[in-house]
């Protein structure tokens, strides 16, 4: 007889303001996974009916294939809550996305949520500013590529276009190219959050400067610590 699986505390606390009624987005990424699971397993035992909204064509399939109610999000002014993850935060809750390439439509749903939710596991939490340990991810679009990256070392901004398995470019589900770039540390993060926004042909990045609105961090033995503006 196989062992009963252990309750995922993380995506567990993240669920815990999901009520019926409810437009749920889903993030995309592992940590995000864990959500859905989650929020499957309690959709299903405690009877719950809600919508979601995928942020990733990956993240859809997968709620689908638990059970979960996927809806089209092109009609819907605003969702009830958003769950995701991250690939890296700190302490003023700026929060760093992109390594799955959705933080276009993440970023979207976090602006339509009234409430956000970000997973992420301690090692994820920056010892000073995001963007140092890992990459930060920018969405390009291919027409006028070279012009584009030219205006990003202008602002300070170089790096390496992201590949797939194939050697080509790792194309989105909003067919736009990313640029992995490295941060020197010690930028105004808010200040380079404006000026990437400011370039035509730079799609979305992964700052989501102030978009948490909870941020849970998973320490040793399940013990979870939250964050909060």
């Amino acid at each position: 007889m196989s062992e009963p699986r252990t309750a995922d505390t993380l995506a567990q606390a993240a669920i815990t303001p999901v009520t019926s009624g409810m437009v749920v987005g889903l993030g995309a990424g592992k940590t995000s996974a864990r959500g859905i699971t989650a929020l499957a397993e309690r959709v299903s035992s405690d009877k719950l009916d809600i919508r979601c909204v995928a942020a990733s064509q990956h993240a859809e399939d997968y709620a689908r294939s638990l059970g979960l109610r996927i809806i089209e999000f092109a009609d819907l002014e605003e969702i009830d809550l958003l769950i995701d993850g991250a690939d890296e935060v700190d302490r003023d809750m700026c929060v760093m996305k992109g390594s799955r390439g959705a933080m276009t439509r993440e970023r979207i749903l976090c602006w339509s949520a009234k409430q956000t939710i970000f997973m992420v596991q301690a090692n994820k939490v920056a010892d000073t500013q995001v963007g140092i340990t890992y990459p930060l991810p920018v969405a390009l679009m291919e027409f006028g590529l070279a012009s584009t990256r030219e205006a990003l070392r202008h602002i300070g901004v170089s790096g390496v276009l992201r590949t797939d398995h194939h050697g080509g470019h790792f194309m989105t589900d909003n067919n736009n190219i990313v640029l992995d770039a490295t941060l020197r540390g010690g930028e105004d993060l808010a200040e380079l959050a404006s000026e990437l926004n400011d370039i035509p042909g730079v799609i979305d990045h992964g700052l989501f400067i102030d978009e948490a609105d909870v941020i849970l961090i998973e320490h040793a033995n399940d013990e979870i610590e939250r964050l909060e503006r």
